[in-house]
This record gives structure tokens, sequence and C-alpha cells, in this order.
């Protein structure tokens, strides 16, 4: 079966946000749209945003360095947020593996939200209704457009060519390939989840890891990490890969737990 994804290359993303906007403007102005905006120019915007890139810093002075995270629906082959909707309105294409919200039985009533663990919902207040990412399902199967065009729009308006998009399944592909050859994971795979999007490793300078990342390695269990990401890492030096390691496993979790935290519902009885 067909799982089309995208595969993130975190090396050569520059946190431009080229991806963020032309996500923005092809989307608001497509099938999907209008993507609300609160006060856009307020002391405190809120809107609509299918892409969001996080940028932090990783390492201790002087040692550090500027991480840009691209961060969407991940398309899960397992996806959580569609068996919790009570309307079927959040739903996985068989045809291409593209989960999707159908915006006619959508209720807001925000389950699947709290059912995502990486954050990748969004409500559109305007309407009262959940988004996401929809891989431009609009654009990649429109004649009308160039062959060569029909990506999503955030894959076309890279200019550092950090963003691909193709089939995970087909070995073959573009972005199996990318996968198999540069180590690419997907995030939090303990979860169960399987999320079709990947992300590619950074190369980090030695010296820019947190001081005390080998030390947590060492006391952490090997990751259930696939076997091309452990060829993979062997062409690092060893301290590269313990930092490479160290920001999959511990980084990531702080970006999308604490959005998953204030999204899920609180416990019974108050707690």
């Amino acid at each position: 079966m067909t799982q089309l994804a995208l595969v993130i290359d975190l090396n050569v993303c520059v946190g431009c946000h080229a991806c963020v906007t032309s996500c923005k403007q092809w989307n608001t102005s497509g099938s999907a749209g209008h993507l609300s905006d609160l006060q856009p120019y307020g002391e405190n915007p809120l809107g609509v945003f299918f892409n969001r890139v996080q940028t932090y810093e990783v390492g201790q002075f002087p040692h550090t360095q500027t991480v840009h995270f691209p961060k969407s629906c991940l398309h899960c082959e397992e996806p959580p947020c569609v068996p919790v909707c009570p309307t079927g309105a959040s739903y996985k294409r068989k045809v291409d593996g593209i989960v999707l919200v159908d915006s006619d039985k959508c209720i807001g009533c925000k389950y699947c939200s709290w059912a995502c663990p990486y954050g990748a919902r969004e409500y559109d207040e305007d309407r009262g209704l959940m988004t996401k990412c929809t891989l431009c399902v609009d654009r990649i199967y429109d004649e009308t457009i160039p062959q060569a065009q029909r990506r999503p729009a955030c894959v076309n308006a890279c200019p550092t060519n950090a963003r691909l998009f193709g089939d995970v399944h087909d070995p073959e592909s573009e972005v199996s390939r990318a996968i198999r050859e540069r180590g690419g994971y997907a995030l939090m795979p303990e979860l169960g989840t399987r999320p079709a999007n990947h992300y590619l490793p950074r190369r980090l300078p030695q010296g820019s890891a947190p001081a005390d990342a080998r030390a947590q390695t060492a006391q952490q269990p090997p990751p259930q990490a696939a076997p091309a990401r452990h060829a993979a890492m062997e062409t690092l030096r060893a301290p590269q890969a313990e930092a490479v390691e160290m920001e999959s496993r511990s980084l990531f979790a702080r970006l999308f737990g604490a959005v998953f935290d204030t999204r899920r519902p609180a416990p019974a009885g108050g707690e």
C-alpha cells in the first residue's frame, strides 16, 4: 500500500520559515481554507498553521548550536487521532495513507487533539473545526499543475531542499533511499503510532552536545532503532553519534511533550 510522507533533513534546514508561509498561503486559499488568524499583529497573535518551525539551542557555552525543527502532522500508519473521533471526521485514506479531517463531519470536540502525542492538530476558532496538514492533497493530484510541481507547497518552497516527498513504502523512492542511506528515523517510535514522516539526523560538531550527554546515553538502554540507522551512526565518530542520539531521545520529547500535556483532558477527580 502506498504511504505518502515527508522526510525532513535537519542537517540543512536553516529555519527560514519558507515552508510555513507557503503552506499557509496555499491552504488558506485552497480547499482546506480559510485558515484563521487572530490578532496577527497584536500582543498575543494566534492562528492556524499546518506547519510550524520551532527553534532552540543545544549544547553548553561555548559549544552550542541552533536547531530548527519543522513540525506538522506525521500521517501515522496507526494514527491515534482516528479511532477516538466520535463522528468519523478523522480518517486515513487507503489509497495513499494521508490522514485527513472531513470538515462536514467534524464537531470540534478536540478528542483527536488530545489523542495526538505530537501536538499536530490545529483548532480553527473561527469555524469551530479541527484542521491539520493534508500533504496538499488538493495539489499533488491536480493535473493542471506541471508534474514537477505536484508536491506539497512546503516542499516546493524550501530553498535548501530540506524537505523530500514521496512514498515511504516504495524501497526505490527518493524518500526511502534517504531514510535508508542517511539513517532516517521516526519520532517517538515507542508510542506505536508508526509515523510516516521521517527525519534525517543532524551531524553535530564534536563538543556541541550537552556536557552530560555521554553519561546520560550510557545510562539508557539501547534504542530500538532500525539496522539502517545503526549503520548510519557508524559513519560518525562516537561523540557525534551520542549527540545525535541524545537529540532524538530527549529534545523531541521536550518539544512535543509540553504540547501534548496541555491538550489532553483533565483526569477524573480533578487531580
